[in-house]
């Protein structure tokens, strides 16, 4: 493999590997390469912001959102499944918010083991103003592409997403 320069970004560098590459996947390699570089200059840009202007972390403003989706609210246990990541970490962000208002805890009905937790009033609304700049931000960043070029974006990578379900699940679990 080519020695490449360290100051080089991640694609650059791994395309550059990638040309050491047999050449019947060179094209899906550089495909997902320029995918995880654009959402890692999108995430990094939000995560600034979010910090910057509300002083909330981007896991935070995601467990707000899910829990934006569920005004009954969700077990640790449910938003750890949509959020994929472990029980321990959403349990620590879960902490982190009740101590601001921002979420509440509401025990289960019936069952003193389950507590479900909600947005607060407050919850709700710092989410909402969140949501609103969020929305503004993500179109400044995609502002330079045709409104058409985002359609077949959106189409060509719901075409993806539903390729990469039928390969990870090809007995038909997609």
């Amino acid at each position: 493999m080519t020695d490449l320069p360290a100051d080089m970004d991640a694609e650059t560098r791994l395309a550059g590997a990638a040309s050491d590459t047999p050449p019947d996947h060179r094209d899906e390699l550089r495909l997902w390469l320029r995918l995880l570089t654009c959402t890692t200059l999108i995430e990094g840009e939000v995560r600034s912001r979010l910090r910057e202007r509300f002083d909330v972390t981007l896991p935070r403003f995601d467990l707000m959102a899910q829990l934006e989706k569920a005004p009954e609210g969700l077990t640790l246990g449910d938003l750890s499944r949509r959020m994929m990541v472990s029980n321990g970490n959403i349990t620590g962000l879960v902490e982190r918010l009740v101590d601001s208002g921002t979420i509440v805890r509401v025990a289960h009905p019936t069952d003193r083991r389950i507590a479900y937790v909600r947005l607060t009033e407050a919850g709700h609304a710092a989410f909402a103003e969140m949501a609103r700049e969020h929305a503004e931000w993500i179109g400044n960043l995609f502002s330079r592409l045709p409104a058409a070029e985002v359609r077949t974006l959106l189409r060509l990578l719901g075409d993806l997403k539903q390729s990469v379900r039928a390969a990870v699940a090809p007995d038909g679990d997609a």
